[in-house]
């Protein structure tokens, strides 16, 4: 895992900055709605490492969620009122060996060599085959036209709060109410397959405090991969504040698109988990997961923070959704981009 400066990125504008119709709620929840299967874990804040969720029936830790996602659109009994989207997931939790997937270990190995070989003999069933008959309920969530969401026709979207706290210090007698917000976001590749995370972010002393749920990797997709030359297409929603319409209090957004090239590089001295005190706040916190996932926190130049994970695929695409937070604390701006990558050196 990878903390520290993001890469280096060199922007050229193809195509500058277009209107685009507003995303329609029931395409969006057409989009949304299906039985989803899934697999998901949690992991420390501190050490990134995985978290267990359950005790299993020997008093053993269990680590992964296997889950079954049931999305449905809900009619609204009131004229007048949009639709909802109700998510019901049932999940049932295993793996007691952590990232280490066997139960017994040949301590005389070194610690790859032993994951190595884990992986060749899994004691736990295949994702495509578990069966999730008995199994809990772990959310039941209803999704509205609500503010904070932002989604897009392809049924990707992000969730959160309007606005966080900026430049309010807290009474150190109530240092246990430190604010920490939930910013759900959610990439869809191919209708078929999406990809849901949660960062879970801790705002202190006045948001000059940043804590976020880091995450470990099973097997890290290096910074190289997201080299390179990339053609972008960006949509991007931004609020309209003071405009609420009188019906829903709703905040309405203004939908743009453009397009550019980017020419991505390495930083010069990347630097590594556990070495983040070294740093400020105008670098960033990168996260490198499994499967070609990226998550990542950052403040900007102009003192944005950009809350955003992108998901790589071995094509050459890269699917990004970035989450920008103003000074003043109010949401600013999110960003669904599509990038995909240029194989030839020439980019012109």
């Amino acid at each position: 895992m990878v903390s520290g400066t993001m890469w280096d990125e060199v922007e050229t504008v193809l195509q500058t900055q277009e209107p685009v119709i507003r995303p329609i709620w029931n395409t969006f929840s057409s989009s949304v709605s299906g039985i989803w299967k899934g697999v998901g874990a949690v992991f420390s804040p501190i050490t990134a490492e995985m978290e267990p969720i359950n005790v299993g029936k020997k008093n053993e830790y269990l680590y992964d969620c296997y889950t079954l996602s049931h999305i449905e659109l809900v009619p609204s009994p009131s004229k007048g009122q949009s639709s909802h989207i109700r998510r019901k997931i049932n999940w049932v939790t295993l793996n007691p060996y952590g990232e280490i997937q066997q139960v017994s270990r040949d301590l005389s190995l070194p610690l790859k060599e032993t994951m190595d070989a884990s992986s060749k003999h899994r004691d736990l069933p295949t994702f495509e085959s578990f069966d999730l008959g008995s199994s809990d309920l772990m959310e039941d969530d209803i999704m509205g036209i609500e503010p904070g969401l932002v989604f897009f026709e392809d049924g990707s979207y992000s969730r959160g709060p309007m606005e966080i706290p900026v430049g309010e210090q807290e009474d150190d007698s109530k240092y246990f109410l430190s604010p920490t917000f939930k910013f759900e976001q959610c990439l869809v590749k191919g209708c078929h397959k999406r990809l849901r995370i949660v960062h879970t972010i801790e705002f202190g002393n006045g948001g000059s405090d940043i804590q976020i749920m880091r995450v470990a990797a099973y097997e890290e997709k290096g910074p190289s991969e997201l080299t390179g030359y990339w053609k972008v297409f960006e949509v991007s929603a931004s609020p309209i504040y003071g405009e609420e319409t009188k019906e829903s209090n709703e905040t309405p957004y203004v939908y743009l698109c453009t397009e550019t090239l980017k020419k991505k590089n390495l930083p010069e001295n990347p630097v590594h988990f556990g070495e983040e005190e070294m740093l400020d706040m105008q670098d960033v916190s990168v996260l490198w997961l499994p499967g070609g996932i990226t998550g990542y926190v950052d403040i900007k130049k102009d003192d944005v923070l950009c809350i955003g994970f992108s998901w790589y695929s071995d094509e050459g695409v890269n699917l990004v959704m970035e989450k920008d937070y103003g000074t003043d604390g109010k949401l600013k701006d999110v960003r669904l981009n599509t990038e995909v990558k240029r194989r030839w050196s020439d980019p012109l």
